[in-house]
């Protein structure tokens, strides 16, 4: 372990396309940067920051545009999926590296892996949490999204999609919005499958009628969902609502990329009862093809959606075995020091 490589997280801003991206860093080493999904911050990486950092990485958790203490452009097409690349190709810069692995969850795994497919000189590695890589192409999206609900019920993602409707059900109450939100996708507080799906909203109803109320996952304290809640509360929830409403834009700009693998060493982690990896399983499927750099595909039981805050050993683990295996920038192997 190099010196300094667990002192405490340290909060910095550095400049980047989005305007600023906050940040919180932590070790010496390699650098891995680490990307959130929706609806979370740099704190859902709160476990594995420390983890990292002890096993010998310079670990930085960014704040996705529109999130955080970030930058929150007004135009909805300032949330295209280019520019979340390029901001993130910003930050790797900005700490003076000229490469790094990407991890990304949720949301964050679909920017990991367009991340690395538009930059492999500089993300050298990719590992993907919860949301498995589908090349570009296909369908348009809102085309696909608006089919799945069906005569009675709307898909999630349609519903976020529509501007103002979905801040008009989350904005007056963030913080039950959220409790309610993560309890619906967590293994423990997850309704049971013959419930109402939590993933669709009944036509003319909200999201939130088919959330759990009666308690918090076990992996998130009233302390923490404080923590989400008030970045919330204070930025809004249209900056983290635009990654929805660029999908189309996405699959426009990237069309040169249709059905392109990503090459580099790869790693999967999925929860086992997470609707992502049940629904996706055909992706999952195609990864000989689709991620011929793949170490290791996981499925971990028992597991919901927020899987580095529900089961955060088995991540860290699997994380710093893999990242253990791969050769940096200068062909040293990337392991403790």
């Amino acid at each position: 372990m190099q010196p300094g490589s667990s002192a405490a997280p340290r909060h910095r801003t550095v400049e980047a396309p989005a305007g600023r991206l906050h940040l919180v860093e932590q070790g010496s080493g390699p650098l891995v940067l680490l990307v959130h999904g929706f609806p979370e911050s740099w704190y859902s990486w709160r476990h594995q920051l420390p983890a990292l950092a002890a096993a010998g990485y310079r670990a930085a958790a960014i704040d996705v545009r529109g999130y955080g203490r970030s930058s929150k452009p007004a135009d909805t097409d300032a949330y295209r999926m280019l520019d979340l690349v390029a901001d993130n190709v910003a930050v790797v810069r900005a700490l003076g590296e000229e490469s790094a692995v990407i991890v990304g969850h949720d949301w964050g795994s679909n920017i990991a892996s367009a991340s690395a497919l538009l930059h492999p000189e500089v993300f050298t590695a990719v590992a993907l949490l919860s949301v498995p890589y589908a090349p570009p192409g296909g369908p348009r999206p809102t085309d696909v999204f608006s089919r799945i609900g069906g005569p009675e019920q709307e898909f999630y993602v349609s519903y976020f999609q529509e501007p103002g409707r979905a801040e008009a059900e989350i904005e007056p109450d963030v913080r039950g919005w959220l409790a309610g939100f993560y309890a619906a996708l967590s293994a423990d507080t997850m309704p049971a499958p013959n419930d109402p799906d939590p993933h669709f909203a009944a036509r003319g109803g909200r999201l939130r009628d088919r959330f759990p109320t009666e308690a918090l996952p076990a992996f998130l304290s009233e302390d923490d969902l404080d923590v989400y809640a008030g970045e919330f509360e204070r930025t809004g929830i249209t900056g983290a609502l635009n990654r929805y409403r660029t999908m189309d834009r996405d699959w426009e700009d990237l069309a040169p990329y249709r059905g392109a693998p990503v090459e580099q060493p790869s790693l999967f982690i999925g929860g086992a009862l997470d609707a992502s990896t049940t629904w996706m399983s055909d992706a999952i499927d195609a990864y000989p093809t689709t991620l011929p750099g793949l170490a290791a595909s996981h499925l971990l039981d028992g597991c919901g959606h927020w899987i580095q805050q529900e089961r955060p050993d088995d991540v860290n683990r699997l994380l710093t075995d893999w990242l253990a295996t791969l050769q940096d920038w200068t062909g040293r192997a990337v392991r403790a020091r």
